[in-house]
């Protein structure tokens, strides 16, 4: 009777010790995925920004604003295969994008950027959430779900030469191209009077290491 207790207490305790194993890998695996979100706006000020072109960019109160004409502002950092996220918000009948493997024209460095753009525009034919390639927009978006003045979220993800882009959640578009390999993320100034405004921007590096 003794051994069949006894068995039955080191059962229970093996038993225990496998679930507490499985609780503090999962909260591992956890932190992980969180520490791999690498911010690209600090919320205090344009470090590891640079800017081309005519529009003017700030930070107030945690948030990076974009002002006047055309011109875009990008990232320092470079990235081939990627997820990167953000919260933006578009003024009245404005027009904005954010870019990914784009770099700027060694022509002319504060024209259009060379690389992909999903859209930021609730007025054209192709809005929020269209990929564009330079001057022209290329995979469709399934909704137009945003507006003028409120705050929405976009996510891309790329990993070779497929791209996926989210408006709010939603999947909206999926297109295949490889004419772009590398390069910044960058958000885009299009229209004079307008404001474009960003937060919570963040990526996660896909390559393999």
């Amino acid at each position: 009777m003794k051994r069949l207790t006894l068995v039955f207490v080191l059962a229970a305790l093996l038993i225990s010790c496998s679930q507490q194993n499985k609780k503090t890998e999962a909260k591992n695996n956890s932190q992980v995925t969180k520490s791999e979100w690498i911010p690209l706006f600090n919320g205090k000020n344009l470090d590891n920004w640079f800017v081309r072109g005519k529009a003017t960019w700030d930070v107030r109160d945690g948030i990076m604003t974009g002002k006047g004409g055309m011109g875009h502002i990008y990232t320092n950092a470079v990235a081939t295969d990627f997820v990167v996220k953000g919260t933006f918000k578009i003024s009245d009948n404005g027009n904005s994008g954010l870019y990914f493997r784009a770099n700027p024209p060694k022509d002319n460095p504060d024209s259009w950027p060379v690389g992909y753009e999903a859209q930021i525009d609730n007025h054209q034919d192709a809005y929020t959430g269209w990929l564009w390639k330079p001057g022209k927009p290329t995979a469709k978006a399934k909704a137009l779900i945003t507006k003028d003045n409120e705050w929405f979220t976009m996510k891309v993800k790329m990993v070779g030469d497929k791209m996926e882009i989210w408006v709010n959640g939603q999947l909206m578009t999926e297109y295949t191209d490889s004419d772009y390999k590398k390069g910044h993320f960058a958000i885009q100034g299009h229209n004079p009077g307008q404001t474009i405004e960003i937060k919570e921007l963040a990526y996660k590096d896909l390559s393999k290491k």
